[in-house]
């Protein structure tokens, strides 16, 4: 369940304080009043996750200063002025300073319900959008997106990391599904150009003409900004590069052939889809292909990380359960083989839409994880392969997902965990050290 917005009500006048904070905590929102700004100040700092409702004639501090106070710690706030009958130049005034919207008195309570709802919705968004900008700005959080412990995804964030801090441009391959859009944000985040602008765009979303215009302008009256221009000094990520026309590849050649050496703005291409037998060597022409492929990225499938589905899969689940408000399900030895051995063509994405199916199953108390892996397929064939890996393999992946939703389960407590796996502590050192798990790593 989301939880209830927050929203600051300072007024020095007890009475409408109340009856506006008692207003707003009926209508659903966490409501906390304040006697005056400075009050209200000790509270409210950068990103706080709320609206304000403020009286402008206040002592002290007044509600003009108070809002121009706001403004300087964080400018994203909505502050919703109250004013006196026959104050609106001081409201406009408001305005124009940074507040949210005005209420003049005597003003009708339900609308400032919607105002407040409108504001903190706003309001959402702006903390939502900023959370994003860091993450995709820091590149040891986003790194840790890339989960599994498999050999393969040891060398992709090895890639990543030693690519990211090259100046060349990268083609990112591999197939559907991967994650190859995240490889992209990851290499911009954990490379030089990380402050910079990050623009990203499909070329298969677009006509030809509009991408031309997009990418490379003129700019139209009231249109945006070309994005070589827009992310100039930053990265412009080309996703399904192997849908760009052969007139724009040449104008992508020009503008990289324009740059010099290193470039100003790096180029990353995805190539996501592969036609029967070709590969972005062949739909690309030979000198855009192998400027783009100066550095080159392969996303492992998803079937060629072994014991990760499993963690993956877990992860997912307890996601979707906590989304869902719900178990989420646990699966036995039987449906951890066959989630290793399902040869995954959708990837990643695949299996996030059987983690979610399961969820959904296991909270009506029907279905099995291995119904949603039998079913077949129209275009990929049944989604369970017969080929199948040695049992210690299977035996030692599912003993290691065990250990870890314990840990994670009951936050690193080994005594908690011993007694749920009924394992003496020596055993279960031995096998949290043959797996790599670090206790340090639940609490």
């Amino acid at each position: 369940m989301a939880r209830a917005m927050k929203v600051a009500v300072v007024d020095d006048e007890q009475d409408m304080r109340q009856s506006i904070g008692q207003w707003l905590a009926l209508s659903g929102f966490d409501a906390q009043t304040f006697a005056s700004a400075e009050e209200a100040l000790k509270e409210i700092g950068p990103d706080w996750p709320g609206v304000v409702v403020s009286d402008i004639k206040m002592p002290g501090m007044d509600g003009m200063a108070f809002l121009k106070k706001l403004m300087s710690i964080d400018s994203g706030l909505p502050v919703i002025m109250i004013t006196g009958h026959g104050d609106v130049p001081m409201a406009v005034e408001a305005m124009r300073v940074g507040a949210y919207d005005f209420l003049e008195k005597p003003f009708n309570p339900d609308r400032m319900t919607a105002l407040v709802k409108k504001a903190g919705q706003a309001r959402r968004m702006t903390l939502d959008n900023r959370a994003l900008r860091k993450e995709l700005s820091d590149g040891s959080t986003i790194m840790k997106k890339l989960i599994g412990a498999s050999p393969a995804m040891q060398r992709l964030r090895e890639d990543i990391l030693d690519l990211g801090q090259a100046d060349s441009h990268v083609l990112i391959d591999g197939e559907t599904g991967t994650g190859k859009t995240l490889v992209a944000h990851a290499l911009h985040a954990v490379g030089p150009r990380a402050a910079r602008r990050f623009a990203l765009i499909s070329c298969a979303a677009w006509s030809e003409d509009q991408l031309a215009a997009r990418l490379f302008g003129p700019i139209e009256e009231g249109g945006q900004i070309p994005l070589v221009e827009e992310a100039r000094g930053g990265t412009i990520v080309l996703e399904d590069i192997e849908a760009l026309s052969q007139p724009l590849q040449a104008r992508l050649l020009t503008f990289i052939n324009d740059q010099g050496t290193p470039p100003e703005t790096r180029i990353i291409a995805i190539c996501n889809n592969h036609q029967q037998g070709m590969t972005v060597e062949d739909v690309l022409r030979p000198d855009l292909y192998f400027r783009l492929a100066a550095l080159k990225i392969t996303v492992p499938p998803l079937r060629a990380r072994g014991e990760d589905i499993l963690t993956l899969f877990t992860r997912m689940t307890e996601t979707f359960a906590e989304e869902y408000g719900c178990e989420a399900p646990q699966i036995t030895a039987r449906e951890a083989a066959q989630l290793l051995q399902a040869p995954w063509p959708g990837n990643v994405r695949q299996l996030i839409n059987v983690a979610e199916r399961a969820v959904l199953q296991n909270r009506r108390g029907s279905g099995s994880i291995a119904s949603l892996l039998m079913a077949d397929n129209e275009e990929t064939g049944p989604t369970i392969t017969t080929e199948g890996k040695p049992l210690k393999e299977y035996v030692e992946s599912f003993e290691k997902m065990l250990i870890d939703n314990a840990m994670r389960r009951h936050k690193g407590s080994i005594a908690a965990v011993m007694e749920e796996l009924c394992l003496p502590r020596r055993t279960l050192n031995e096998k949290m050290a043959k797996y790599g798990l670090q206790r340090a790593d639940y609490l």
